[in-house]
């Protein structure tokens, strides 16, 4: 009998593609919301006539697996080692910069995409995900802990009979609340307003690719960034959100979570195009909802930065 809460994930980035870099116990993840979906796969039909009644049989074609879960967005503890969940941004288009016990940086790239598998432990039945790629979602919200959430696809592999292993976790630090004192340094088109909440999404569009005579693949043919940011709505003569959507002026986005060295995340992005600006209400204030999508200027793959310092 497998029990629901003995579940494990393991990650670590693939040194080549689709060829399994063995998770070790040390490579655990601490997750939330954890989903998989053992076999997607495209189901052919035979579509056969015959002098009776009934199916026909069918085939599974493009076999792959999906997985998605949620981690709590922390540094690892220490300034300039990455976080355990390091290997899955770099799975969905980004790089990876180090700058020793100073800070890991995170921006987009367009090319040479890495790869990482994913041991997925049902309480004793493993399933391997080779290949993975994906894309996520990062949400701060006051009064919760924020999160990355992350929707990763990789190659088919039998799943076998394995015991859980002896884990070890480690590199994600303890996270801290959404709040006044634990998050900072917040501008919206350099206004430093009163932030209630802020998303943004990667928006990969990922594809699996399986062609007589080369790999299987998971691919990242194109990106599409955004998200929206929750603030009390100000005076127009403060900031006026409705006059910025009616041209084409992008801004900034920025917030600085956590307080202590190895446990501190920037999020910045660099160029944001805001459209349609809603008002809401929250204990009786008004708020403002700004959609935005994040665009790169000229230089190219700059939407985006994820500093841990």
């Amino acid at each position: 009998m497998a029990l629901t809460r003995k579940r494990l994930i393991q990650v670590k980035k693939e040194a080549t593609y689709g060829t399994d870099s063995t998770p070790a116990g040390t490579d655990a993840l601490l997750v939330r919301n954890l989903e998989i979906t053992p076999i997607e796969a495209d189901v052919v039909s035979r579509d056969l006539i015959r002098n009776y009644l009934g199916n026909s049989p069918q085939l599974l074609a493009n076999t792959r697996v999906s997985i998605t879960f949620q981690v709590e967005l922390a540094g690892s503890g220490t300034a300039g080692t990455a976080p355990r969940y390091g290997a899955l941004l770099q799975a969905c288009g980004m790089s990876e910069t180090i700058v020793a016990s100073t800070s890991v940086t995170y921006a987009p790239v367009s090319a040479a995409f890495s790869s990482a598998t994913i041991y997925f432990n049902n309480d004793g039945i493993r399933h391997i995900l080779t290949g993975c790629r994906g894309t996520f979602t990062l949400t701060g919200e006051v009064g919760q802990i924020p999160t990355i959430d992350f929707t990763m696809v990789g190659v088919y592999n039998a799943p076998t009979d394995t015991a859980l292993p002896t884990t070890t976790y480690s590199q994600q630090a303890s996270p801290l609340v959404f709040r006044q004192g634990n998050t900072s340094a917040f501008q919206f088109f350099s206004y430093a307003g009163c932030l209630q909440s802020v998303s943004f999404d990667m928006a990969n569009e990922t594809v699996y690719r399986e062609l007589v005579g080369c790999t299987k693949e998971i691919l990242i043919t194109n990106r599409a960034p955004s998200g929206t940011v929750v603030i009390e709505a100000p005076a127009l003569a403060t900031k006026d959100y409705f006059n910025i959507a009616q041209t084409e002026t992008t801004g900034n986005l920025t917030f600085l979570h956590g307080t202590a060295a190895g446990n501190r995340v920037t999020f910045t992005a660099g160029a944001c195009d805001i459209a349609n600006p809603t008002y809401a209400d929250q204990d009786g204030v008004q708020m403002l909802s700004i959609p935005y999508v994040a665009v790169p200027t000229t230089a190219g793959n700059d939407e985006l930065s994820l500093a841990f310092t």
